[in-house]
């Protein structure tokens, strides 16, 4: 299940004002740690489009551990997995019973340098020779971002390769429009 926000136009103070008392005490002490509006509204709206995710499978109880590399996980439901994201033109959180990864980027230009430390020469090739190198840069960082978050690393990995594995499956979408892509990684356990 996956959830995206994109009306950017609701970051207000009063609607950061109007979350608060819907999430939980950790919830609110996290998102008001936050010194920017943008923050705040981002890690109050991702934990509760979160929780209408998990109200269909019955799951209220959100109390969380955290693996060595920051990845969450529910506490009493080891058995579902999630995953949130958010860039400045949204929000995308994701849910399945096996490991997922989600990764949501605006557009944005690459140099020489963060290409070489961040794409293998074929990707680096592409994104060079096509029509839109910062649609197709943002493309492949949101697809290596979602696998590292569902094999539960993080940017720990040599991001050259990590497109290079197997055992999971990748989905991109692209919002144009609105200028943000993102991607799913989603785990194919045998």
């Amino acid at each position: 299940m996956i959830s995206i926000f994109d009306d950017m136009a609701q970051v207000t103070e009063s609607e950061v004002r109007r979350m608060l008392p819907l999430v939980d005490e950790q919830r609110r002490e996290e998102a008001l740690r936050y010194k920017h509006l943008f923050g705040q509204f981002a890690c109050l709206k991702s934990w509760l489009m979160l929780q209408d995710l998990l109200k269909p499978l019955g799951i209220k109880d959100l109390e969380m551990v955290y693996n060595d590399h920051g990845k969450p996980f529910l506490v009493h439901y080891p058995e579902v997995y999630f995953n949130l994201s958010h860039c400045k033109n949204g929000i995308a959180v994701a849910v399945d019973f096996s490991p997922i990864g989600i990764d949501i980027e605006s557009f944005r230009s690459s140099n020489l340098a963060l290409l070489s430390k961040t794409m293998n020469a074929p990707e680096t090739e592409w994104i060079l020779a096509s029509a839109d190198p910062v649609e197709t840069f943002t493309q492949y960082w949101t697809k290596k971002e979602a696998v590292v978050k569902m094999r539960g690393t993080g940017i720990i990995d040599d991001l050259h390769h990590v497109l290079d594995g197997e055992g999971y499956r990748l989905e991109t979408h692209i919002n144009r429009e609105k200028r943000y892509a993102f991607s799913i990684a989603f785990s194919q356990i045998p």
